[in-house]
């Protein structure tokens, strides 16, 4: 595939998401999909979506996890990057911790590998402080 039709790709991912149309976003996925969240020593517990999944079926139970406690708004995509099979987009979120009702709002990157059509890995990569802060209670 072209770096044009792999970034479509991606941007199908992102659209699908944001219909919150997450068996869309499945079936744009690879059957063996790497998909990999930020973790680190600082992340609480409660961002348990945040560990490396592999398949759809671990994928869909990242989304599971991930809308159990947090109410994501629109991923936004500012700016896509093509180079062979591989995709870097720089991009924006918010959202509200369902448990305290407190908004989060970072920047981050995604990398994805696109093979015959479907994401095959996806790297996350974002600063978690501000989930941390919107997990505590006041």
């Amino acid at each position: 595939m072209s770096e044009k039709e792999n970034v479509q790709v991606v941007q199908e991912m992102y659209a699908a998401f944001n219909r919150r149309d997450i068996p869309a976003v499945l079936d744009i996925l690879a059957d063996d999909v790497e998909w990999h969240s930020p973790t680190t020593r600082t992340v609480p517990d409660e961002i348990s979506w945040s560990k490396p999944r592999h398949g759809r079926e671990q994928v869909e139970i990242f989304f599971k996890e991930l809308g159990a406690k947090v109410q994501p708004d629109k991923l936004v995509p500012l700016e896509f990057t093509a180079q062979a099979d591989r995709v870097v987009v720089e991009g924006k979120n918010r959202g509200t911790v369902r448990s305290t009702g407190k908004a989060y709002e970072h920047d981050w990157v995604m990398l994805f590998t696109v093979r015959q059509g479907k994401i095959a890995r996806m790297l996350h990569y974002y600063d978690s402080i501000d989930l941390r802060v919107a997990f505590t209670p006041e």
